[in-house]
């Protein structure tokens, strides 16, 4: 077996051994069939949100153990190849089953980082919030490409997309709107996306076809389950009701009942604006207590805390990727080093590549190619 590929085999034995590690591999399947037996318990359906909290973490235990075995059977499968294909001489089978181990290394590494989402809220639903930068339509209609962005992502990973609110550009595209992404890991993953975007392009509202630049920022937080406590006074929160603006639509709301809620201490604003005014005072309040604890967890290391405070304008210096389309095509992150020329597939939603370089570097203070380059 080439060195290469024996280096490949090596990394993907690793990475197995630390999914294995974190998933108590050897108490996994005793736990799974725990949680079916729980699942099929009649009174357990009594409490509903009980109930959805255990079907949840059974199907992602179920699907970690599924995917492990996989790897390893795969594994498995391909060293076997190798070794038939060499005893016999034949270099093409060698040559797939060497293929199918370089890509596999891959995939065990995404797996390695997906194992490594243990933290406090990493598990949870996610509220996703974009708005435009200062830049007027331009910067409206790139908010809404990342809008589209994230949507797209969202739905190839199985998740469930909810509008929560949406305040339209004047012109085009959207000012700001928040996102309730539902699935499992969803702050886990999108959390390494908060920060500025820059776009530049050919603006497609310049009849000069000047090139132009715009921010939008995006910002992620939890969905807190009701057993965190979030003390929220009466006398600390300002609700206003009010008629959405735009011209209404599938997503836009234009009777009162939108409602917005202010957190006078810390300035955090929320809003909500489907068609119930109870359901979006309901709403609002689950994102409000959602964002301070956000807050809270951003507090816990001076790290984190500077980056919450470097958060600022949105605009120059606090980007955290680059979306170039004219006059080349580029996509880069400017904190893992990460990038691509598929301009349209990260527009439709292939961003793992950018995510799991960041959850790697936020786990290890590296990215996965400085920590390679060290094995």
């Amino acid at each position: 077996m080439r060195a290469e590929i024996q280096s490949a085999v090596a990394q993907i034995e690793k990475s197995l051994d630390l999914i294995r590690q974190r998933l108590g591999w050897e108490t996994a399947e005793h736990r799974l069939e725990e949680l079916n037996a729980r699942s099929e318990d009649p009174e357990l359906w009594n409490d509903p949100e009980k109930a959805q909290k255990v079907m949840r973490e059974r199907q992602t235990l179920a699907d970690a153990i599924d995917a492990c075995k996989a790897l390893m059977q795969e594994l498995d499968d391909n060293r076997a190849l190798i070794e038939m294909g060499e005893a016999e001489g034949d270099a093409e089978v060698v040559a797939e089953a060497e293929q199918a181990l370089l890509d596999l290394r891959e995939r065990a590494a995404q797996k390695e980082i997906e194992a490594l989402l243990d933290g406090e809220a990493d598990g949870n639903d996610t509220f996703l919030e974009i708005n435009a930068g200062a830049g007027g339509t331009e910067s409206c209609d790139w908010a809404a490409m990342l809008a589209r962005m994230y949507v797209r992502w969202a739905e190839k990973h199985g998740y469930k997309v909810e509008l929560i609110s949406e305040n339209p550009g004047e012109e085009a595209g959207i000012k700001s709107a928040t996102y309730k992404i539902i699935g499992p890991n969803a702050y886990g993953w999108l959390k390494s996306e908060s920060g500025v975007h820059r776009l530049v392009r050919i603006s497609p509202y310049d009849s000069a076809a000047r090139r132009h630049t715009s921010f939008s920022s995006v910002w992620v937080y939890p969905v807190v389950d009701d057993s965190i406590e979030i003390e929220i006074k009466p006398n600390e929160i300002r609700i206003d009701t009010y008629r959405s603006s735009g011209a209404g639509g599938q997503h836009v709301n234009t009777t009162d009942s939108a409602v917005r809620i202010t957190h006078l201490p810390t300035g955090i604003v929320v809003t909500s604006s489907e068609k119930s005014q109870h359901q979006n005072r309901a709403n609002a309040m689950a994102a409000l207590k959602s964002r301070l604890y956000e807050l809270e967890m951003r507090k816990r290391t001076q790290a984190i805390q500077e980056q919450h405070d470097a958060k600022g304008e949105i605009g120059w210096g606090n980007q955290i990727r680059s979306y170039v389309l004219q006059p080349y095509q580029m996509v880069k992150d400017l904190r893992t080093g990460v990038e691509t020329s598929d301009t349209q597939g990260v527009l439709d939603g292939d961003l793992d590549r950018f995510m799991a370089a960041a959850l790697a570097m936020e786990v290890s203070g590296k990215s996965r190619a400085e920590a390679q380059a060290e094995d």
